[in-house]
C-alpha cells in the first residue's frame, strides 16, 4: 500500500513535477541557461566524509571550473546521468574541470561509506566524492531533485543548473564554454 508520504509516491511526484515544469520554464527561459548568473556558489558544507579527494572547498577551487552533481546510488536516474559525468571528467579534467559528486541518500542504507565506495567502483568513479548525510550542502544549494548539476565558473559564480536527465550537449558545450574552448 501507498501512503501519502511514501518515498515511491514523493519520487512519482518529484518526476511528473519535472515533466509538466521543465518545458514551462525553458519557454519561460528560467531553467538551464548558461548565461544566467545565480550568484556565488555556496561552500561544500557539512561534509564529514570526502571519497577519491582530500576535502575540497569552493574558495580553494576558485580559478578552476567546478561540475557539482547531486547524487544518490540508488535513484536509476542519477545511475543514467553518472556515465555523462565521468566522461566529462575524464574528457575536460585536463583543462581546468573539476567534477565533485555531492552523494546525499535518500534511503537509509545509502548512508554507508562502504555502500557509497562500493558505487563509486562499480561506476568507475575517478573525481571527488563528498558524503552528504546531513543534506549541508543539498540545503546550502538549496537543491531539491536528485539528479541536479551545477556548473560554477572560474570566479565561483554559480552559472548553470539542470535537474533531471538529459541537456547532455547543452551541459558539454556550456562546459566548454566556462573552459575558454569553443570545441
Amino acid at each position: 500500500m501507498t501512503t501519502l508520504h511514501s518515498p515511491s509516491r514523493r519520487r512519482a511526484l518529484i518526476a511528473l513535477s519535472l515533466a509538466v515544469a521543465a518545458p514551462l520554464s525553458r519557454a519561460a527561459g528560467a531553467l538551464d541557461s548558461a548565461s544566467r548568473r545565480n550568484g556565488a556558489a555556496p561552500e561544500f558544507a557539512g561534509i564529514e566524509t570526502w571519497l577519491n579527494s582530500e576535502p575540497l572547498s569552493m574558495a580553494a577551487l576558485r580559478g578552476q571550473v567546478v561540475m557539482v552533481d547531486f547524487w544518490t546510488f540508488a535513484c536509476i536516474n542519477c545511475v543514467h546521468v553518472l556515465p555523462h559525468v565521468v566522461q566529462w571528467h575524464e574528457k575536460y579534467k585536463d583543462r581546468g574541470l573539476v567534477v565533485v559528486g555531492v552523494h546525499t541518500p535518500e534511503f537509509a542504507f545509502e548512508r554507508d561509506t562502504a555502500n557509497v565506495k562500493k558505487a563509486i567502483q562499480r561506476h568507475g568513479i575517478r573525481y571527488a566524492v563528498a558524503q552528504d548525510n546531513k543534506f549541508a550542502t543539498w540545503n546550502a544549494f538549496h537543491n531539491r531533485y536528485w539528479p541536479t548539476l551545477y556548473l560554477v565558473d572560474r570566479s565561483g559564480e554559480l552559472v548553470f543548473s539542470h535537474a533531471g536527465e538529459g541537456a547532455y550537449d547543452e551541459i558539454d558545450r556550456t562546459v566548454r564554454q566556462l573552459l575558454g574552448r569553443s570545441q
